[in-house]
């Protein structure tokens, strides 16, 4: 089985999040992955993002090419944000930072 082509790109445009009107992270320093099937995602760092409003949630998923990821969400919004916390070797660039839906941006 072929591995999916994921590929890290450092980004040093200011990108924001924000979700019924929060912000919940701004930085210039995110990571693009691009994976193939999937839209681009931007990954930030977690002292740019407003981690005292997000919730850890009890959803977990695996990707056989980044690890299992934790999700988090804000009051009554589910699932909007996820994190490797431990991703599989070759991805280790992404650990700990949070990527966030693209609907979820306002």
């Amino acid at each position: 089985m072929q591995n999916a082509p994921i590929t890290l790109h450092p980004s040093q445009q200011r990108l924001q999040v924000r979700v019924d009107g929060i912000l919940l992270a701004d930085s210039t320093n995110t990571l693009e992955l691009r994976e193939h099937g999937y839209p681009p995602r931007h990954y930030f760092p977690r002292e740019d993002v407003r981690m005292d409003l997000l919730i850890a949630s009890k959803t977990t998923t695996y990707c056989p090419f980044k690890g299992h990821a934790v999700y988090f969400s804000l009051s009554e919004r589910r699932d909007i944000a996820w994190s490797y916390e431990k991703p599989l070797e070759g991805m280790e660039a992404v650990t700990g930072r949070v990527a966030f839906y693209e609907e979820v941006n306002e």
